[in-house]
């Protein structure tokens, strides 16, 4: 079915232009990823702990999280043709410049903090450029297609940016053994350049105002769009069911970031000695294929299993099979079942998101689902790096620690069951309310 949709939105050629400008840009924000987290936490010359890692995964997230609910007001003011040239124009000169900051491998206060800073203009304009695309899909598809559209994009998105890290990653780890690793690292910058410049080239073949907005002012003041997010927080007391999903996906994803941190510390230093970067960034990409593979293979697996649980039974069975995943094979340390428990915690998480997002889709009314999933989004984020920075609070040098990887599990357990504790006076059947057997909507958005 995925194949058959996209073949048919293949033959319009504005749709392949705006897939063409999303692959490329997260394409290059894969290989920018990659190049900062190589160059912060694959350095020979020192060992990373739990607060760098929290610190990139704060620069990388929290921009959105902040800035996010203000995006609209220059989205319905701004051409969206604009925004992709410009922004991406931007991170074409960021990334040159991050490359030309990184080659003398420069790593006094002065030079991380431009290095940091950099990487922050960028990653907040990411979410910008993203939200742009969204916003101007519709002007490149037929109205029926808009949802076939819109669960496309989130499979396609996420699988440009699993491939520029993955070439990052081999181009790393080959010119790492040719030259000094900063030197590696300026490649990967160059390459991210390259492919912010295409994805320039691309949006440059839209006229200004072929992806929207219509010249009509539809602004809104920054302090309505604070008092709509407000809002959206209120809504939430008014629909325990959408509270409730919403609390779930926030404490799924303070553990999320608990796991994460504590794998990245594990393949960096317990699997290697600090001067072995190619093997630590090798594992490491390995892994995170596995859980992208996972991310990937939810679209089809969570219809099926809320098909035959239903979705609250469903988004139950999915905690308590992370529990018992994260506690074997995940709590032992060996890279073959890492591996396994990888894609399978990526799996199941991915299907929890899913779940929780169709439960938002269902419940929310029509007049409050922009202010609420602008709540959500901010939720989904800044609880991952919450629980980053929790873990840099108790995860030792090493990350990956039986006691503490089993401790996890007990955490996803007592989740688990606060979560059929505080739902089960709503019922089974209000869960599935929307959706045909439980079923995802066409629409399910985006990781």
């Amino acid at each position: 079915m995925f194949w058959q949709n996209l073949r048919h939105l293949w033959r319009r050629r504005d749709f392949r232009k705006i897939l063409g400008v999303r692959v490329a840009t997260q394409a290059a924000d894969g290989t920018l990823q990659v190049g900062m987290a190589s160059y912060v936490l694959l350095s020979p010359e020192q060992q990373p702990d739990a607060w760098s890692i929290a610190m990139v995964l704060a620069i990388t997230l929290l921009p959105f999280s902040i800035i996010g609910p203000f995006v609209s007001v220059v989205l319905d003011r701004w051409s969206r043709q604009r925004i992709l040239v410009y922004t991406d124009g931007l991170r074409c000169l960021i990334a040159i410049g991050l490359g030309i900051l990184v080659w003398n491998g420069a790593r006094d206060k002065p030079s991380h903090l431009a290095l940091l800073t950099g990487l922050l203009i960028a990653m907040s304009l990411n979410r910008f450029l993203l939200t742009a695309l969204v916003a101007g899909l519709e002007y490149t598809i037929d109205k029926r297609d808009y949802l076939t559209a819109s669960s496309i994009m989130p499979t396609i998105g996420p699988l440009g940016l699993m491939i520029g890290a993955v070439v990052a990653a081999a181009v790393r780890m080959i010119a790492g053994h040719h030259m000094p690793v900063h030197h590696a690292d300026t490649i990967i910058f160059c390459i991210s350049a390259a492919l912010f410049a295409v994805s320039v080239g691309l949006g440059l073949q839209f006229s200004r105002r072929e992806l929207g907005p219509p010249l009509v002012d539809r602004s809104q003041t920054m302090r309505a769009v604070a008092a709509d997010v407000v809002d959206g927080f209120h809504y939430l007391g008014k629909v325990p069911l959408v509270g409730h999903s919403l609390t779930l996906i926030g404490a799924q994803r303070v553990l999320f970031g608990v796991y994460s941190v504590a794998m990245i510390l594990g393949y960096r230093n317990r699997f290697h000695v600090q001067s072995d970067i190619n093997g630590a960034m090798a594992d490491m990409t390995v892994w995170a294929v596995a859980m992208g593979a996972g991310f990937v293979l939810s679209a089809g697996f969570m219809p099926m299993l809320v098909h035959r649980l239903g979705m609250r039974r469903a988004l139950i069975a999915l905690l308590l099979a992370t529990a018992i995943i994260q506690a074997f094979p995940g709590a032992i340390p060996n890279r073959w079942g890492l591996l396994a428990a990888g894609f399978l915690i990526g799996l199941f998480a991915q299907s929890l998101k899913a779940g929780v997002d169709t439960i938002c889709q269902a419940h929310i009314s029509d007049g409050y689902k922009g202010r609420v999933f602008i709540a959500y989004d901010m939720v989904y984020n800044a609880m991952f790096v919450a629980g980053s920075a929790l873990a840099a609070l108790v995860l030792p040098i090493q990350g990956l620690s039986g006691p503490h990887i089993v401790g996890l599990a007990m955490a996803y357990l007592v989740v688990a069951l606060v979560f059929a504790l505080t739902t089960r006076a709503h019922g089974d059947d209000v869960f599935d309310k929307g959706s045909a057997l439980g079923g995802l909507p066409a629409g399910t958005r985006e990781e």
